[in-house]
């Protein structure tokens, strides 16, 4: 998407230190939470037209097939809070963006 360019340098950056920094702090755990489109009050400056426009094409080429709910990022975020085990993780919370390979048919 246009205009979105800084925000994926940040959050490329944020993956790559999450192992590295996992390390260095040990055994302090070290996890993130990589969510994908999910409709929350960020896409308030985006008409309901559009928005509901975007969401639905995003969720045609999702294998999940819907657009995700901050409940559900936060859920992530609880799992990974709460497993003692789970450190130098980042856990997309995306709907199967990365396996996504276009429209659904």
């Amino acid at each position: 998407m246009p205009g979105t360019s800084g925000l994926a340098a940040l959050n490329g950056a944020l993956e790559a230190m999450v192992g590295p920094l996992a390390v260095e702090l040990a055994p302090v755990r070290v996890n993130a939470v990589s969510p994908g489109v999910i409709h929350t009050p960020w896409w308030d400056g985006v008409s309901a037209a559009d928005r509901d426009a975007l969401f639905k094409s995003y969720a045609a080429a999702l294998p999940a097939g819907r657009i995700g709910r901050a409940e559900e990022v936060a859920d992530a975020i609880v799992a990974l809070a709460t497993n003692g085990y789970i450190t130098g993780t980042v856990l997309p919370v995306a709907g199967g963006v990365q396996l996504a390979a276009g429209p659904r048919a």
